[in-house]
């Protein structure tokens, strides 16, 4: 995403249009249920699990949430910053607790 009056050269941050970040979708998923590629395109699809009543019990529908298509530099992409944050949520679960204050009553 660069700027077509910017020349190639630069290599500065990328800039995310904020004219595009309060219309993009949130995509929830349970899982991957399958992957491939096809003409060097990476297709991974996205799945939910539905809960359906049936009479006193549930049954488990499984829908397909979205159709992920993107070329390889992206996966990587993709895969590097899921890596990154499951790091950074890998190390708040090792950081102690901090001690509660007791309440004191007068």
């Amino acid at each position: 995403m660069t700027d077509p009056e910017t020349p190639g050269t630069n290599q500065g941050p990328v800039t995310i249009s904020t004219s595009s970040s309060e219309r993009a979708p949130i995509i929830y998923f349970d899982g991957a249920s399958c992957f491939g590629h096809h003409n060097g395109a990476i297709q991974i699809e996205l799945a939910a699990n539905l809960l359906m009543p049936v009479g006193a019990a549930v049954r488990v529908d499984v829908v397909q949430t979205a159709h992920l298509r993107c070329s390889v530099a992206a996966a990587l992409a993709l895969r590097e910053a899921l890596d990154k944050a499951l790091a950074m949520y890998q190390q708040g679960q090792q950081q102690p607790r901090p001690e509660e204050i007791p309440t004191v009553k007068n």
